[in-house]
């Protein structure tokens, strides 16, 4: 290797930092929206709601219907507008769903407070697409740690988020919450800040300049790797979901336990969550995408188990904090195989369309909790892991097979 190319590695590799640190903060203060609406946002529901409480977690489902509709609505910002520039867009749409949301509060408006989630979950969307975007801009030997480091960004947000709740849902008593979504206006124009500081390449010209011809999306979809980073991404994101929504419920209205108890539970699994991804790219490259994403399976199997041995509190944080580690292991592995699957060139439209399989998946999943927690109860809730996820497992193990023998 010349001289010449080591050192333009390095330039690429020195600048993809960069990016990747500005972009790994400005994904820690939007996604503290996740712990805030998670935390409360069931209860706020719950509250709001007359005789028939089957629709708390409806604005939940809001969020992840906004989420699938910002994965849509962020190709089209960026498409226009640049990516950096469709992530302020997305800033903006997060920090006036905030702001809605607290309006509805003071209403007591349910269907206003789950359109204000609809809005959080918007710039959710657009921020789910903070990790592709730090991959694009990472070479290739990078984009697993870089992807690893915007999760990382997550810890700030686990610390962030329910000390917000904690220290703001009583700021504007007796009406409970509310303090928590004004404060996403502020987090929200922080990150604007560290948006206009980017310096993202444009991989469509390098696509283009290189002369690679531009796949139809159905021809990539349908490959056995893309398949399977998706349908373990789901598993892995619609499970950790599916149990995150229920959890608040049956902690506090099923057991007794307190809000408190709930929002530091919730605290430590999103911990769980992020504080992984400081290493989680270095196990991939040491042991392979698909061995960490089987990794990820097994410990949400492991946590269905803990959920369902009791309702003791140490039931529900162990179960906590194992789902979001399996969720760590799975959901990034399987978003590098995903970004192993295309072109540069190709990236919008195929990240566009994972991105709104998998929330819309999500968002179902969100709505489903509460219908299964209040009709079923809470032990149903765990039983449904061990299905999706031992699926999930037989096909990551085929597709490792399938590299094993290409190797050969």
């Amino acid at each position: 290797m010349s001289v010449g190319t080591v050192e333009g590695l390095e330039r690429e590799l020195s600048a993809a930092r960069r990016n990747v640190f500005l972009l790994m903060f400005a994904q820690a203060l939007l996604a503290s929206s996740g712990p805030i609406v998670f935390s409360v946002g069931g209860l706020a529901g719950y509250n709001l709601l007359g005789a028939d409480k089957s629709l708390a977690t409806a604005p939940l489902t809001g969020f992840n219907i906004g989420v699938a509709l910002g994965a849509v609505l962020v190709a089209i910002a960026a498409r226009l507008l640049g990516r950096a520039h469709g992530f302020v867009v997305g800033a903006l749409v997060g920090a006036s769903g905030g702001l809605i949301a607290a309006i509805a509060l003071f209403r007591g408006d349910f269907w206003l407070f789950a359109l204000g989630f609809m809005l959080v979950g918007i710039s959710s969307g657009f921020a789910q697409k903070i990790r592709f975007a730090a991959a694009d801009a990472s070479p290739s030997f990078y984009k697993p740690r870089a992807i690893s480091w915007i999760l990382a960004g997550g810890v700030i947000s686990a610390i962030l988020g329910p000390q917000v709740v904690i220290l703001t849902k009583d700021l504007f008593e007796p009406v409970l919450f509310a303090g928590a979504f004004v404060a996403l206006a502020p987090l929200c124009g922080l990150a604007i800040v560290l948006f206009f500081l980017l310096r993202l390449p444009d991989h469509k010209a390098a696509g283009a300049a290189s002369g690679a011809p531009v796949r139809p999306l159905r021809e990539i979809v349908l490959t056995q790797r893309f398949l399977t980073g998706m349908v373990c991404g789901i598993s892995s994101y619609a499970l950790m979901t599916f149990m995150m929504t229920g959890a608040p419920l049956a902690m506090v209205i099923g057991c007794g336990f307190s809000p408190e108890m709930a929002t530091l539970g919730i605290q430590w699994h999103v911990l769980a969550m992020f504080g992984p991804s400081f290493f989680t790219g270095m196990l991939i490259q040491r042991f392979g995408t698909e061995k960490v994403v089987a990794a990820g399976l097994i410990i949400l199997m492991a946590c269905a188990a803990v959920a369902h041995t009791g309702i003791a509190l140490w039931n529900f944080w162990g179960a906590l904090i194992l789902l979001g580690i399996g969720w760590n292991f799975g959901f990034i592995g399987a978003t590098a195989i995903v970004a192993s699957s295309y072109r540069p060139h190709e990236a919008d439209k195929v990240q566009g369309f994972h991105d709104i399989i998998l929330f819309g998946a999500v968002a179902l999943a969100s709505f489903s909790s509460g219908k299964v927690f209040n009709t079923y109860g809470w032990q149903t809730i765990n039983l449904m892991f061990w299905p999706i996820a031992g699926v999930s497992l037989v096909l990551v193990l085929l597709l490792l097979l399938r590299t094993r023998r290409a190797a050969v």
